[in-house]
């Protein structure tokens, strides 16, 4: 059992390629008028309400509630009731959230099934938003099947190879914001 946690543990490193490299100059802090200027430039037909939007990122309709005061932030799509779930769907979205999900994760509340994406506001930064989103849609799409957000995957979990398509369409989009 030890060997397989330490092997485990092993391959859940992030190799040195997918790391990122430093920026020299620091985005600006994350703000209510930003999160509209990106959204707005990924979906100018998206609905912008004070601290929330809703947008399409691909067939997903995502929603984004802000809290400015309290410093977070969340964009989750609805996929399905979560009444009637088999225990082996259940199963299969922890093991996605342990490996393939990356930033975005499986969660319920209110008797629904979400794809979630929760982060600090402030130090939250545009591709990293961006690429939540997409994240947020391919565990929306994908759910029933691979079971992912799209971005990569971590080594020892139980998740086959991913595609990421649409995050990388969505930071293309983003690169003029």
């Amino acid at each position: 059992m030890r060997l397989q946690i330490i092997a485990l543990l092993a391959a859940l490193a992030l190799p040195a390629a997918a790391q990122d490299a430093p920026d020299s100059s620091p985005e600006p802090a994350m703000t209510t008028e930003r999160l509209s200027a990106i959204v707005s430039a990924l979906d100018p037909d998206a609905i912008i309400g004070m601290r929330t939007w809703q947008m399409r990122v691909g067939e997903t309709s995502v929603l984004i509630v802000a809290d400015p005061d309290n410093g977070r932030m969340r964009a989750m799509a609805p996929i399905r009731e979560a009444d009637g779930m088999a225990p082996e769907e259940l199963e299969r979205m922890m093991q996605a959230n342990f490996d393939s999900a990356l930033d975005a994760r499986y969660a319920i509340a209110q008797g629904i099934l979400w794809a979630a994406f929760i982060q600090p506001l402030e130090p939250l930064e545009k591709d990293q938003f961006i690429s939540g989103l997409g994240q947020v849609a391919n565990l929306a799409q994908s759910f029933g099947t691979l079971y992912s957000g799209g971005a990569l995957q971590y080594g020892g979990g139980d998740s086959p190879n991913l595609q990421r398509q649409l995050i990388d369409d969505l930071l293309k989009k983003g690169e003029e914001i």
